[in-house]
């Protein structure tokens, strides 16, 4: 059996735990070094500390995909609040697959762990930013019941800012 014959499992990573927290940290750098994740590697403070400051951070969860062994996927989430909702919600900040193992539904195996996660929580909706030009990614995204915002259309879409500081 091939390494692509295997079953994907997900599960919410344990940030302390040794080969869980390297994968972690080996597929956030990847994604990293990917155009679309900027390009550049993560900054040595994130090898060094985001594991712990990931385990003190209110809210913050992730799931990692495995085939076997093989650290395939993850999806950084952190708890928000839904104000018209009266409800919290997840925020999905980071998506990884590593290139390997595109096409392979790993998105959709950690967006469904996601989900359950989320209902398991008593969220009200699940968020996420995709850059606009990235349509593999809005394909997966959309496939996976995701799809632009917009209160009225009539005042358009949303959009997601930010400012440095």
């Amino acid at each position: 059996m091939g390494s692509s014959d295997k079953e994907i499992v997900t599960v919410i990573a344990d940030y302390r735990d040794r080969k869980q927290g390297a994968d972690l940290l080996a597929l956030l750098n990847e994604y990293a070094l990917d155009p679309c994740g900027g390009g550049e590697p993560l900054p040595e403070i994130c090898n060094e500390q985001l594991l712990a400051r990931l385990t003190e951070f209110p809210g913050a969860f992730s799931v990692l995909a495995y085939r076997g062994e093989e650290a395939v996927g993850l999806t950084n989430c952190f708890m928000g609040f839904s104000t018209f909702a009266c409800k919290p919600l997840v925020n999905i900040h980071d998506v990884v697959v590593s290139a390997s193992a595109r096409g392979a539904g790993i998105c959709t195996k950690m967006f469904e762990h996601v989900v359950a996660e989320a209902k398991a929580r008593g969220c009200a909706k699940i968020t996420l930013e995709v850059l606009e030009k990235n349509l593999p990614a809005q394909a997966a995204y959309r496939k996976c019941g995701f799809k632009p915002y917009a209160l009225d259309e009539e005042f358009g879409q949303a959009e997601f800012w930010q400012r440095y500081l």
